[in-house]
């Protein structure tokens, strides 16, 4: 796949078991920890080591590494869920990002057309995302492949992600 601002980009899954693309993963992902937009602080040693291999061990995860020439510029990492209502598999996005020197070249787009297309190919009946209210750059991103808050009808509300930490 290749993309008219970053003509030597390809995406790739990612090989949970190779050492470059295991690599490359830990890499992208502690620098979108060190982002504001990731929490702004890097990812624990024990993190790094344990990831790519529990991904690996996680049905229904997958990630696609984009990269210009032989450097990682970016990632997505989704997992495979399921829709009560539709009775199909959903594909949840729940890290993507791009190299900041890197941003501003079609890559998020790219990263972003490459999930869909492994979403269809899985039969998938939408993919899903989270994106915080202040990140302006990434959900006109998103508005413009057509994501937006999710409602079931527009007097109960859109949806909210909430959490509990149980660590």
């Amino acid at each position: 796949m290749t993309d008219a601002l970053a003509p030597d980009l390809t995406i790739e899954k990612a090989d949970y078991t190779s050492d470059r693309d295991g690599a490359a993963l830990v890499a992208l992902l502690d620098a979108y920890a060190r982002d504001p937009m990731g929490g702004g602080e890097r990812l624990d040693e024990s993190v790094k080591e344990r990831l790519a291999p529990a991904l690996a061990a996680f049905p229904g995860a997958f990630t696609l590494i984009a990269r210009d020439g032989d450097d990682a510029v970016g990632l997505a990492n989704c997992f495979t869920g399921f829709s009560t209502f539709k009775a199909r598999p959903i594909v949840n996005i729940h890290d993507i990002a791009v190299v900041p020197v890197h941003r501003g070249r079609g890559i998020g787009k790219a990263l972003m057309n490459a999930v869909e297309g492994e979403a269809i190919a899985r039969g998938a009946c939408k993919v899903t995302l989270e994106v915080l209210s202040g990140n302006e750059p990434a959900k006109s991103l998103y508005a413009s492949l057509g994501y937006s808050a999710y409602s079931l009808r527009p007097e109960t509300g859109t949806a909210q992600f909430w959490e509990k930490a149980l660590d």
